[in-house]
């Protein structure tokens, strides 16, 4: 993460300027420092938006069953305490408050020092607050979300004025299986008290949280593949037992990859090289096992209206919409043959450089859930055994 402060340069002083540099950038001056490139693009999307520099902006709150929902649902739940004992184990705790946000942007867990919490009230930064560019104008957690990437901000550098006060340290959390974001971790404080240390301290906590997931991630796994072996005991033939998202906890009589397509009662799975298998119910995953002799996947990507993918895979067959997006891959990787595409090459591919490598692997990572391994990985690329014909759009 790349410091607020400069090198060498004095706190107070300059906090003084990225003051002075908001008032004179407002007023259409010259500024005694330049913004930040991270900070330039943000204060132009909000003059787009209409925020209003020189107040604190309506704030909107997200109501408290909505609150409690969030937290159920998120998995961060998991973990939020590890983050805080991490937190409060800092010296500079008493200075501090820590704070959680899910991907939408909602508040949902704050810890640290009653003062600090007091004037967080103030400014509306409590729990359930959309915290948002849109909604507070440029801050550390919205403009984390905006640029999928670590952010720490100082003084003038947020937007609204009413939080020139503050530092802010914020960095996204991302689902290590599949690369989606599912929030921010931030650290906010009084303006004069940031220490270049914040910001090891939230990509430590970044981390630790992404860790946490992924040890947790695999303790399922293995609680399932227990619960599996009666129902292999004593069988024959190749089968998988699955979890809901089709991460892979036991394999028999069959070699495949850490994941196939997130499985649906009733619904074929293709798995590339192996043909179509069905999934069962069981009490805990899924058991899939094979459905025909067909090891060629075809697959049919119709692009004449809304995309449509056909596949089929000896007497098995399925239809489903997909999203421009995803047919948009799928045709890039079709164009780019066995050779495939690295996430660099199709960021650039898709947003026109290759810095959206985090956006990019979260578009595969949804796909692979949707098609399982027909989408290979390091290259992106169809996976051997799979043919794709595209019929595209007038």
């Amino acid at each position: 993460m790349r410091g607020a402060v400069p090198p060498g340069r004095n706190l107070p002083t300059h906090a003084r300027d990225l003051v002075r540099m908001h008032e004179a950038v407002m007023a259409g001056t010259r500024p005694p420092v330049s913004p930040r490139d991270i900070v330039s693009h943000s204060w132009s999307r909000m003059r787009q938006l209409g925020l209003i520099a020189d107040r604190v902006n309506k704030r909107d709150f997200f109501a408290a069953d909505e609150v409690a929902r969030r937290r159920y649902d998120s998995p961060l739940r998991d973990v939020v305490d590890r983050i805080a004992d991490m937190f409060n184990a800092t010296s500079d705790a008493a200075t501090m408050m820590l704070v959680v946000t899910d991907a939408d942007g909602a508040v949902l867990w704050r810890a640290g020092a009653s003062a600090v919490r007091r004037r967080a009230d103030a400014l509306g930064f409590t729990e359930g607050a959309d915290w948002t560019e849109a909604k507070v104008g440029t801050n550390a957690i919205g403009t984390a979300l905006a640029e999928a990437a670590p952010v720490e901000l100082l003084a003038g550098e947020h937007y609204e004025q009413g939080q020139h006060p503050w530092y802010c340290s914020a960095a996204p959390i991302h689902d290590p299986r599949t690369g989606e974001m599912l929030g921010v971790i931030d650290v906010s404080g009084p303006a004069l008290s940031l220490h270049p240390a914040v910001g090891m301290l939230v990509e430590a906590a970044t981390r630790l949280a992404e860790a946490e997931l992924w040890r947790s991630h695999q303790k399922r796994l293995d609680a399932l593949r227990q619960l599996a072996e009666p129902l292999l005991a004593g069988g024959t033939g190749p089968a998988l037992v699955v979890d809901d998202n089709g991460w892979v906890a036991h394999r028999a009589g069959v070699a495949v990859g850490d994941r196939i397509a997130a499985p649906r009662a009733g619904r074929a799975i293709a798995v590339p090289g192996l043909g179509a298998w069905l999934p069962e119910r069981p009490a805990n995953g899924w058991l899939v096992r094979p459905a025909g002799r067909g090891r060629t996947v075809l697959l049919d990507l119709d692009l004449s209206g809304a995309p449509v993918l056909r596949a089929s895979c000896g007497e098995t067959s399925w239809c489903r919409s997909i999203t421009r997006r995803h047919a948009e891959i799928l045709s890039l990787l079709h164009s780019a043959g066995p050779a495939g595409l690295t996430a660099a090459a199709l960021s650039r591919s898709l947003f026109g450089d290759p810095d959206h490598l985090v956006t990019a692997r979260a578009e595969v990572s949804r796909l692979r859930r949707l098609l399982g391994a027909i989408v290979g990985t390091r290259p992106y690329r169809l996976a051997e055994g799979v043919r794709l014909t595209i019929h595209p759009g007038r």
